[in-house]
């Protein structure tokens, strides 16, 4: 086998759970083959290089070989190759993901209870004052 399709060859690598979404994501644009965006049905060779979206990761890989059937994992890690800077850029992506703040810990509490409503009620000492405006 010389060439397969890059749909097929993405789905047996394990880079998508199905075909169905493999094409998809190349039917997006996430998907580009020697640097030019293609179509599911475009054939990859050994020696292509492909770069590849998932999530928030961008990957390159080199094709080294084919598999028209998807197999296991350490068996689909020989079809390709990372570049030495896609493998760098990835895990600088995950170190500034696993060191960014929580965003849910931003909101210290939620909704406030009726005691706090009193309280932020009494803080803000409207009085009898219907409007926020001074002049009185």
């Amino acid at each position: 086998m010389d060439k397969l399709r890059v749909d097929k060859w993405l789905w047996a690598a394990r880079f998508y759970k199905t075909r169905t979404l493999a094409t998809e994501e190349i039917a997006r644009g996430r998907v580009l083959v020697n640097d030019a965006e293609v179509k599911p049905a475009r054939e990859v060779k050994v020696g292509d290089l492909v770069t590849l979206r998932q999530g928030v990761v961008t990957r390159t890989v080199t094709v080294k070989g084919l598999s028209s059937s998807r197999g296991p994992a350490p068996v689909a890690q020989l079809l390709y190759q990372e570049t030495a800077d896609s493998a760098r850029l990835r895990q600088q992506s995950a170190e500034q993901r696993r060191l960014a703040p929580e965003p849910a810990r931003s909101i210290e509490h939620g909704r406030p209870t009726k005691r706090g409503r009193r309280e932020l009620d009494d803080a803000q000492r409207w009085g009898d004052r219907w409007s926020a405006s001074i002049d009185e």
